[in-house]
């Protein structure tokens, strides 16, 4: 699976959140499902999420990355839903 969040702290009320990707739609959404994030939640190619299924997502495998990273993995993940 390749799952990817951010180290982004992006302030959201008393929570701070992330981004987090993948490489495909199915993949994204899986672990969005897994973690507890509805799916109403989805943003078009990402989900915010807070620091807690940050965590949560990690154990399942997802991988921190950095804001370049993460940038790259959305083009990706844009050009193969073209």
């Amino acid at each position: 699976m390749s799952v990817y969040v951010d180290n982004a702290r992006i302030p959201y009320g008393r929570m701070l959140m992330c981004h987090m990707l993948a490489d495909t739609e199915s993949e994204l959404h899986e672990i969005a499902r897994a973690i507890g994030v509805a799916r109403r939640h989805y943003q078009g190619d990402h989900y915010d999420v807070c620091l807690s299924k940050q965590r949560e997502a990690m154990k399942l495998g997802a991988h921190l990355v950095g804001s370049r990273e993460i940038v790259a993995v959305r083009k990706r993940f844009r050009e193969l839903a073209r």
